[in-house]
């Protein structure tokens, strides 16, 4: 299972939010790139970051440099998503040098926009960000709930070629209450997707419940990290610990 410390960026700093709420924000730097080049040193293979900026609508040139100075620090690989609701800016990114990009919102707005990006990028390049509340989808950075569940618009995204969706338990995330993994297996058997499992990893015993499920390709860990319940080093030797057993 793929571990990817999530960096969110908002205004150019590293923030976390409750429950996705622009109200409730927590900044923990302003200096992205030390933050990046810090998971990278604990053993991070992969990096998760958000442009929560793009994902409001908002100004976010800011976060846009941030990008581009990691990028140019780390060598693992960049996840990025947030506000890509174009082919232009799914190329920008790219161009950027990202290895995956994330599609939230346009995947219920315009999913043939998801189609145009497989054909043109292909499945290991293109991940769907479903982000869910009571089950069913919220876009537009969370601020709109739509009314298609979480495990219809997983079945729909499936059809048109997408391999792997990153799932967000939008009351849970931020918030350290535990990670609902039942959840997240359910879906990806129900849509035959793989799952990048998000919201609400608090400590060890979140790690190895989703280790333990061939379901879930991989989690995104973050206020639980930056608020220092959990450490890298922990959750890698619990990933050794179930891969041995």
């Amino acid at each position: 299972m793929i571990i990817f410390p999530a960096i969110d960026l908002r205004h150019g700093r590293v923030v976390r939010l409750q429950q996705g709420r622009a109200d409730a924000e927590t900044k923990y730097s302003d200096d992205p790139v030390q933050v990046a080049a810090r998971w990278q040193s604990e053993g991070a293979e992969w990096l998760h970051v958000v442009n929560l900026d793009g994902a409001f609508g908002d100004d976010a040139a800011a976060n846009s440099l941030a990008l581009q100075n990691i990028l140019a620090t780390v060598s693992i690989p960049v996840q990025f998503g947030g506000g890509l609701r174009d082919m232009a800016s799914i190329e920008s990114a790219f161009a950027l040098g990202v290895a995956r990009v994330v599609i939230g919102t346009a995947a219920i707005e315009n999913p043939q926009l998801v189609s145009d990006a497989l054909a043109r990028f292909g499945a290991a390049r293109i991940v769907v960000g479903i982000d869910a509340r009571d089950g069913m989808v919220a876009t537009r950075g969370w601020r709109e709930q739509s009314q298609v569940s979480a495990r219809d618009l997983a079945k729909q995204m499936r059809e048109r070629g997408i391999a792997r969706i990153v799932y967000t338990d939008i009351a849970r995330d931020g918030m350290l209450r535990g990670i609902d993994g039942d959840a997240m297996a359910e879906l990806a058997r129900a849509a035959n997707v793989r799952v990048i499992a998000s919201g609400g990893v608090a400590n060890l015993r979140d790690i190895e419940a989703l280790a333990a499920r061939q379901e879930i390709e991989g989690v995104i860990v973050g206020q639980a990290l930056y608020s220092g319940t959990l450490t890298l080093k922990e959750v890698f030797s619990v990933q050794y610990s179930v891969e041995e057993e």
